[in-house]
Order: C-alpha cells, then sequence, then structure tokens
C-alpha cells in the first residue's frame, strides 16, 4: 500500500493507495482516527460490486454503518438529490460527529462532498473513490459541487476529505469506456506538469490496458502526487490550481449541451485538450505540433473521441462564458507552451475558438 499525504495545515489528510483496501477499510478508517456514525452514499451500479465488502469491513471493525443509494448518471449529482440525503440524516439523528463515506466515481463523490460541507455547516467525509477519474482527479483536492442546469459544478465549495481510500482493485470491474475516461484526467497531470511521467504513460500503453494492479498503483500514486503538488500551493484554486482546468473549458460545455448524455467526462476532456493544443497553436503559444500529434495517439489507442460532429459551434460559444472559471467576462484557458509547461490566457480571440470549434467538426 502506498501512503501520500496532503498537506494543507488543520486541513491535511492522507490518499491510501493500494489493491483490496475495501476488504481493509475499517481498519484503515480506524488507524486514521476515523470516529462516529457513519452513512455510506452510493449508488446501484457500484453498491452491486463493493457495497458489501465495505459495509462487512466497517461493521467488523465496530462502526455503526448504514447506506443510502441514489440513481447512477451525471444527471443526479443535484440539489434534488442533496436534499434527499439531507433529509436521511436529519431522519436518522446524524449530528456533527457523524461521517459521510462517498463510494463511487466523480458524480458520487462531489455530491456527498457537498452534503458533508453543508449539512450542520459541515461534518466529516471521506472519500472511497471506484473510478480511475475519481482516484486520480475528483478525489483529491476538496472540490464538492453539484450541477445546475446551465452549468456544471456551478453550486459548490471547497471542502476537504478526512481520508481517500483508493483501492485499484476496482478497476477490474471498469468498463472499457469509464477506463479510458479516466486516463484523460492521468495523461493530463503528465502534459500540464510532469514530462517524464507523460513519456512513462506513452512507454505503458499497451501494459495500462491489462490494468494491472501492481502498475495501476504506479499511476494512480504518480497522479495523485501531481495534483496533490498543486492543492498544496493553491487549496482554493487562485493562482497555479488553476491548470489543472485544461481541457475543461470546452469539456465543461460539451457535457453540457449534450446535456450529459453523450460524453463521460474524460471524453469531453479529451475534445477539450485536443481543442486547447489547436488554439494554443493558431495563438503562436504553442511551437511544438509534436505534442498534438502524441495525443491524439493516445487518445486514439484509448478509443477517445477527437472531435464535435454537428454540434453548434454558437451554442458552446455561448456555454463558455457560463463556466465558473470565467473572470470579468473574459473566458480563461489553459494553454500549453510546450510538454510539462502551461499557461493561462483570457486574451483569446473569439474567431480563434470559432475556427477551432469548426475545425473539431461543428457547425
Amino acid at each position: 500500500m502506498k501512503k501520500l499525504n496532503v498537506e494543507l495545515g488543520e486541513g491535511s489528510y492522507s490518499i491510501l493507495i493500494g489493491s483490496d483496501l475495501l476488504a481493509q477499510s475499517g481498519v484503515l478508517f480506524a488507524a486514521n482516527g476515523v470516529k462516529g456514525r457513519i452513512m455510506v452514499v452510493t449508488n446501484p451500479t457500484v453498491a452491486q460490486w463493493y457495497l458489501e465488502p465495505l459495509m462487512d469491513s466497517l461493521r467488523s471493525s465496530g462502526y455503526q454503518a448504514e447506506a443510502f443509494l441514489i440513481p447512477d448518471g451525471e444527471e443526479y449529482k443535484s440539489l434534488e438529490q442533496a436534499n434527499r440525503i439531507y433529509d436521511q440524516l436529519v431522519k436518522g439523528k446524524y449530528d456533527r460527529k457523524s461521517v459521510l463515506v462517498a463510494l463511487g466515481g466523480g458524480v458520487i463523490g462531489d455530491l456527498t462532498g457537498f452534503v458533508a460541507a453543508t449539512y450542520m455547516r459541515g461534518i466529516r467525509f471521506i472519500q472511497v473513490p471506484t473510478t480511475l477519474l475519481a482516484q486520480v482527479d475528483s478525489s483529491i483536492g476538496g472540490k464538492t459541487a453539484v450541477n445546475h442546469p446551465q452549468g456544471k459544478n456551478l453550486i459548490g465549495v471547497f471542502y476537504q476529505p478526512s481520508l481517500v481510500v483508493s483501492d485499484v482493485a476496482t478497476f477490474g470491474t471498469l468498463p472499457d469506456r469509464e477506463f479510458s475516461s479516466g486516463m484523460v484526467e492521468v495523461i493530463k497531470h503528465g502534459v500540464i506538469l510532469d514530462p517524464e511521467y507523460f513519456k512513462m504513460l506513452l512507454n505503458e500503453l499497451p501494459a495500462l490496458k491489462t490494468r494491472k494492479p501492481e502498475l495501476m498503483t504506479e499511476i494512480v500514486e504518480g497522479s495523485c502526487r501531481i495534483k496533490a503538488r498543486i492543492v498544496q500551493e493553491d487549496e482554493k484554486e487562485t493562482g497555479l490550481r488553476g491548470i489543472l482546468n485544461f481541457g475543461h473549458t470546452i469539456g465543461h460545455a460539451l457535457e453540457s449541451i449534450t446535456d450529459y448524455q453523450y460524453y463521460k467526462h474524460g471524453e469531453a476532456v479529451a475534445v477539450g485538450i485536443l481543442a486547447a493544443l489547436k488554439i494554443a497553436i493558431r495563438n503562436d503559444t504553442l511551437q511544438d505540433s509534436g505534442l498534438e500529434q502524441s495525443l491524439a495517439f493516445l487518445f486514439g489507442a484509448l478509443d477517445l473521441p477527437t472531435a464535435i460532429p454537428g454540434l453548434n459551434v454558437a451554442e458552446i460559444i455561448s456555454l463558455l462564458y457560463l463556466d465558473k472559471k470565467v473572470e470579468y467576462g473574459k473566458v480563461r484557458w489553459v494553454l500549453p507552451e510546450r510538454l510539462g509547461q502551461v499557461t493561462i490566457s483570457n486574451e483569446i480571440p473569439g474567431e480563434t475558438v470559432k475556427d477551432t470549434l469548426l475545425e473539431l467538426g461543428g457547425v
């Protein structure tokens, strides 16, 4: 088992990474000082695989625990579902010493964290991410939110978990599409900050598809180190942390315009990354066209989308201005300068964005 610490003063916490950790969760919780009643929030898809071993482990370690299920899907990361969890917490007389556990992917983690941050002005919560995307991205850093019909993650708060337990054995039940979606965030980390990590991913691509626990533990640890480093320097995203939004500006717009029904999050970000590369080349920010070719190769090998055929360009551009990263009416773009280094700009001409989206197949 690997252990990383996210150093944030009083808000510091540990990330535990390894195989078959779910069956040890009760012991791991106790070893990390977790006390109080526990409510596990999950969905039926995850529950069929992982709820029983988690609950058995918690109860065998003496925890009083119950589970609460919400439907599976991005559309359920909503205030309505948050209110259902509040109702259950109130009905069960959960107090400020109680603990919420998020068992699942990014939707479960974001929603559970949002509820934990706001119930009784804040109770503890623990992330037990079961997808690659959640293990390397959304479970780390304390971003919690629900969606608004007009945009993703518009209602939220920064609220750090007390512990993250990442069991890479859960990748064995991930559909290929979900695994590839998670790999986009892994690849993103290498592009924005760590060239050697990116090159390792290129070299290990065939082996990655086997999802062997030893390799996946190394991959998850590598991404977590990169993200933890950024979060430690900029917890509330006032500067450096903004580079983690590479590919997300257009990615979030693509999710919104398709009502979260067509693209997985990582798939939308993959297209957003390619769009950012094209914008950087058009804007003379990026001189190395080989980076675009390498990413197109990686995304193609992972069966990720690389175009937006038939989507309305004007509508996508309109949605960009509803993104929470807009400042003073200007869209902030994370653009690569070279492998391992990016810059943030809010001076990209609208025509450049439009031409890029048209090149990607928009209409």
